[in-house]
């Protein structure tokens, strides 16, 4: 499942929650009218899986921490990896478009050179700390505060899928500040 669809059901959920329990009786009956015309050309099409509409049952029941997690264990079952907020993709991919091309990566790791690395800011000199700190606060467009945090929870991941010449370059600019940066 999807960021944008996970968010979807949570939004739905809410907005369920929410409306059961704003709606005056006058109000509700025209609210179950609504509904019922909405939905009626999917009940003429074809009658509910009774297995599918006890699940639709449960999870409207669910909190929304029940949904989060909810959601945080379908992915892992299903092995959907997580995609960045914000990115734009062309359409929606189902299960087998993402599993597809995951097995493809597995099935010949050996005959690709690696071209994209995770940098991780392993250790520094405690004499070099502020120029790190400045350094990190430049590349990685945090706040002050933000990257004294990130410096002081070393090793931790500054960056990933980084192209390897960009990759170098930062490695280089690092280590001439006194850090160890690996590339993973």
């Amino acid at each position: 499942m999807s960021a944008s669809a996970s968010r979807a059901i949570g939004r739905c959920i809410c907005q369920f929650r929410s409306s059961k329990s704003l709606l005056r009786p006058a109000t509700a009956s025209l609210a179950q009218q609504r509904t019922s015309r909405r939905w009626a050309s999917t009940d003429a099409a074809g009658a509910i899986n009774p297995k599918i509409a006890t699940i639709v049952d449960q999870i409207s029941q669910l909190t929304l921490l029940e949904t989060a997690d909810l959601v945080s264990t379908l992915k892992t079952r299903l092995n959907i990896p997580d995609t960045p907020m914000g990115s734009f993709s062309a359409g929606p991919a189902g299960p087998a478009a993402v599993a597809a091309p995951v097995e493809e990566e597995e099935a010949a790791p050996a005959a690709q050179e690696k071209t994209l690395f995770n940098l991780k800011l392993e250790k520094f000199d405690a004499g070099a700390k502020p120029k790190v700190i400045k350094e990190i606060k430049a590349m990685l467009g945090l706040s002050l505060v933000d990257s004294k945090k990130f410096v002081e929870s070393v090793p931790k991941t500054m960056k990933e899928g980084v192209p390897k010449e960009e990759a170098e370059k930062i490695v280089a600019t690092l280590k001439a500040l006194g850090a160890t940066v690996v590339l993973e």
